[in-house]
């Protein structure tokens, strides 16, 4: 498939997933239980004691609501509390997720060059990735709390045992929803994390012997002449201190074969 194809169901996936998270923290029922009504009876209607994560709310049989706001923030139950937070805290890295993504996609125009904008794509697929996993793990300790007080052996007398509602199924699939989106993200991108290799083939080493002083032959690949030569005056001095040498040789041997002839 395109990579730009792909960026764009990424996108669609991720905005869907956070649209049923947002959804349910307004929702009601997250935990519901119903009293009465049972056997077929039409007479007494059932009774429901249902919350959520701003209030506890009752419901008659006559379809009266009466609830009970949380006042303030350290009077609320801990799990509640926490689950506020994680959700919170995924709402967070999702908003800056949703903007790296967007300006690093293929069908946008801005963001720089290409891969400056894959990097911005890679950096919103994590904070996806780690807004899902925190909204999964809010889920995860309210259904917790609300199973173990369900399924208690020993619950004291008076205590409900409510069971799960809509929004916990829905925030459950939203969660999902948006790991999946930054999966497709992150997939368009992984070059970022294993470029390709370029190998680079070196020519063989030549090995250049030394070379003598003077001639046609003292000649470097990187100076031209001779960088090393002696200077002129240096080389006449020498050829001169060789003349002389080879006069005093030959008046040496002169006087000896005179020297030898008169024996």
């Amino acid at each position: 498939m395109n990579k730009s194809l792909i960026q764009i169901l990424g996108f669609l996936i991720s905005t869907l997933g956070w649209l049923f998270v947002c959804c349910t923290m307004a929702m009601d029922f997250w935990r519901i239980i119903s009293i009465g009504g049972q056997g077929g009876s039409w007479i007494i209607k059932a009774a429901t004691y249902w919350s959520n994560l701003w209030r506890d709310c009752y419901t008659d049989t006559a379809a009266i609501t009466n609830c009970r706001d949380y006042d303030v923030l350290w009077s609320v139950t801990p799990y509640v509390q926490g689950t506020r937070g994680l959700l919170m805290v995924g709402m967070g890295f999702g908003f800056f997720a949703a903007i790296f993504c967007f300006i690093g996609m293929e069908c946008t125009y801005i963001g720089g060059k290409e891969n400056a904008k894959d990097k911005l794509v890679f950096t919103g697929a994590i904070f996806h990735f780690v807004g899902g996993i925190s909204d999964i793990a809010g889920y995860c300790l309210y259904v917790n709390n609300v199973a173990r007080t369900t399924f208690s052996q020993s619950l004291e007398r008076g205590i409900l045992r409510y069971g799960i509602g809509t929004p916990i199924f829905l925030g459950l699939v939203g969660s999902f929803f948006i790991i999946l989106g930054a999966c497709l993200y992150a997939v368009t991108v992984y070059r970022v994390l294993f470029p390709k290799r370029v190998v680079y083939a070196l020519a063989p080493r030549t090995y250049m012997a030394p070379q003598t002083y003077g001639g046609s032959r003292n000649r470097t690949p990187y100076y031209g002449p001779s960088y090393y030569a002696p200077p002129r005056q240096l080389q006449s001095s020498r050829s001169t201190s060789k003349i002389s040498r080879v006069s005093r040789i030959s008046q040496v041997t002169e006087d000896r074969l005179e020297r030898d002839a008169f024996v």
